[in-house]
């Protein structure tokens, strides 16, 4: 199992201190550093920030939204990405929430499946340099009415195939994912209740693996996983509850909340609905206290180095690849410091690849 770091979003207040936080994770091997975007900081730019400050360490996006750009747009900027830096690129892809890609972007959510797949097709097609054509539900390259022509790709990545990531969660898109991506970009991923999510991915690869004994091998498992080292499981719990009632509680509506139904698909039901009655209502602190720790453990590693190297195993036997940490922890020095024992735990796990 291999070591990832999580960022998240950009503009938070502590960039400066997000940066020497890649640039230390890069020193001590991590395979990749992850950053995020919604309806704030843009994930290119972030990322092309972090590979100029950084030698080795893989650049991941998580993710670049989907109604955010043209599928030729995507394929532009992965391949810029993994010129400027060296071929350490990771193309993650999502098509976000009904809120921001309908109110932010003016993008109807309508078919996310057809969509997505189309757009994976497109993208990957500029990025082979073929010469772009295109005859879809949602896309149709050239335009046929007008004045466009096939046209190929100008930059050269370093790669001949940059992997591609979908970040997803509900069980089509999960079967999706294992289909026509290199990788699935996981959260709240709980090794307890890792079938709810695997099987559907598995079946994906299932489809294109030709047979293969093992579908999932050479298929990458990245979850964004909590992470707060502590001997006190209730501290160490307690910086983790309100991420994980923003997206329990909040991201997205009452009717249609994908980490809401994630949870309750993970035996929380009454819960879920408690802590997003209380953040709908804008009763934030009450939402953030009514998260299960047993959810936040579940879907977190928390407690002591010990307890936390005895839950690594548990989630590379889920079927993890690559563990993408966030140190929760209140100061750059004790996030620093997490990063340096998540390296050291990881060693001793016997896990490292």
């Amino acid at each position: 199992m291999r070591l990832g770091l999580n960022l998240g979003y950009w503009g938070a207040g502590n960039d400066a201190d997000n940066l020497v936080l890649a640039q230390e994770a890069d020193k001590l091997g991590y395979d990749s550093v992850w950053v995020a975007e919604a309806y704030g900081s843009d994930a290119p730019t972030v990322l092309s920030w972090v590979g100029a400050h950084t030698q080795r360490i893989g650049l991941g996006a998580a993710v670049l939204q989907i109604p955010a750009r043209t599928p030729a747009m995507t394929a532009m900027t992965a391949a810029t990405l993994d010129s400027l830096s060296g071929g350490r690129f990771r193309l993650g892809l999502g098509v976000s929430g009904p809120q921001v890609s309908e109110g932010w972007h003016g993008v109807r959510f309508a078919k996310p499946l057809s969509r997505t797949r189309e757009y994976v097709e497109i993208v990957r097609k500029a990025l082979a340099r073929e010469r772009l054509e295109y005859a879809g539900e949602h896309w149709t390259l050239p335009l046929p009415d007008g004045a466009g022509k096939p046209i190929k790709l100008t930059v050269h990545p370093v790669r001949e195939r940059i992997p591609v990531y979908l970040a997803s969660v509900g069980p089509k898109n999960l079967e999706l994912t294992g289909e026509i991506a290199d990788g699935w970009l996981a959260i709240f991923f709980s090794p307890e209740h890792a079938d709810v999510s695997l099987a559907h991915v598995r079946t994906g690869r299932e489809k294109v693996s030709g047979g293969a004994q093992d579908p999932m091998a050479g298929f990458d498992v990245v979850p964004t996983v909590p992470v707060a080292i502590a001997d006190d499981l209730d501290q160490a719990a307690l910086g983790i509850r309100a991420y994980a009632a923003l997206y329990v509680g909040g991201m997205g509506s009452r009717e249609q909340n994908f980490y809401n139904a994630l949870a309750c698909r993970m035996g929380f039901e009454d819960e879920a609905a408690t802590v997003q009655d209380l953040y709908l209502a804008r009763k934030y602190a009450e939402a953030a206290a009514a998260v299960p720790r047993d959810f936040i453990d579940a879907t977190s590693l928390i407690g002591p180095a010990d307890r936390i190297r005895d839950r690594m195993h548990a989630f590379a036997e889920a079927g993890v690849t690559t563990l993408s940490v966030v140190p929760f922890a209140p100061t750059l020095e004790a996030r620093l410091d997490h990063v340096r024992r998540m390296a050291e735990i990881l060693e001793a796990s016997g896990l490292a690849e």
